[in-house]
């Protein structure tokens, strides 16, 4: 066994770390709306629209990481 047989399976390992970052993102990105509109209930829909452009540029570098993940598998 040689280092290039394990290549591929840290590529996989390095990608599942990255993708903790994206899921605690997402988590504080609903965590702080929740609380906005606990706290002031008439800027829900202003509040809910923003969560979502946040939790798809927050997805898009989950994404990225994963392609990235099969770009430098060999």
């Amino acid at each position: 066994m040689n280092a290039l047989d394990i290549t591929g399976n840290i590529a996989v390992l390095g990608y599942g770390l990255a993708a903790i970052g994206p899921g605690v993102g997402v988590g504080l990105i609903f965590a702080a709306v929740i609380n906005g509109t606990a706290r002031q209930p008439e800027a829900q829909s202003k509040l809910q629209s923003i969560a979502w452009i946040g939790f798809g540029v927050t997805e898009v570098l989950a994404i990225i990481g994963i392609a990235l993940a099969f770009v430098f598998k060999k």
